[in-house]
């Protein structure tokens, strides 16, 4: 869909806002998509971000272990054709996923209870259940393409038509940031391109909504296709983050 960056064209009829910032592409609710969670409308933004959920030496450990580690898969991809069964297709996403020690589990698993009380107050709900921590590291020339967390997308040739919903216990999705995002390049602890954007999501200016993250920093969002993003291929350096989906009691 193509979006002139005006102010008056976000204001258009096909674009819906959906927050005090950001605004939407209106199709998306044209769509039977089963799952709409949308925090607040009056809030500046429908996702949230908590600066400092780990401190910069806690991210640079975690870095460093996993830059050491052998014990790595590169991820594969569960679409609605063969689903519940997942298969490798790096032409769609390229990353590698490894596991996390106990020790900075339990940290991360401390850190989230402190902040669990925020986050279920922004979107509304009480979490419940919760997948396992991974890993996901980004190298040269890594990326993901555009998806949704709790959704397959459904085409008619190039165009999308829809969504079917396949992870339903995937009502928010987490991403924990352990390294920065950098236009130059300082360290194997930040990196650029590599950006998360939000495909369907816009700015004033009719900009995608792009998050460029620094270390520490945890970004949450419905894992509905609304919200469906994507990975930019990484430039150059190291992305490294930890992702969770969580089940919750809708209020």
């Amino acid at each position: 869909m193509k979006i002139e960056k005006t102010l008056s064209n976000i204001l258009d009829i096909n674009i819906i806002q959906i927050s005090n910032n950001v605004f939407c592409s209106k199709f998306l609710f044209d769509l039977n998509i089963e799952t709409k969670l949308i925090p607040n409308t009056y809030y500046d933004y429908p996702f949230l971000i908590i600066d400092n959920f780990l401190t910069k030496e806690e991210c640079s450990l975690i870095n460093k272990d996993l830059k050491d580690s052998s014990d790595y898969e590169k991820a594969k991809l569960k679409t609605l054709e063969n689903y519940p069964d997942s298969q490798l297709d790096e032409e769609i996403r390229k990353t590698n996923i490894y596991k996390i020690k106990k020790s900075y589990l339990n940290i991360y698993n401390q850190r989230f209870k402190e902040n669990q009380a925020k986050i279920e107050n922004y979107f509304n709900l009480c979490l419940t259940m919760a997948s396992k921590l991974q890993a996901l590291e980004y190298l040269q020339g890594s990326f993901y393409s555009i998806h949704s967390d709790d959704s397959s997308m459904i085409f008619n040739e190039d165009e999308l038509i829809g969504f079917k919903a396949v992870a339903k216990n995937r009502k928010l999705s987490t991403v924990l940031f352990t390294t920065t995002y950098d236009k130059k390049i300082k360290n194997d602890e930040s990196f650029n391109g590599g950006e998360l954007l939000f495909n369907f999501l816009y700015d004033k200016k009719g900009e995608n909504i792009s998050i460029k993250p620094k270390a520490g920093q945890m970004l949450i969002f419905p894992s509905n296709p609304i919200f469906c993003h994507e990975v930019k291929k990484v430039n150059d350096g190291r992305r490294i983050s930890l992702v969770q989906w969580h089940d919750a009691i809708l209020n």
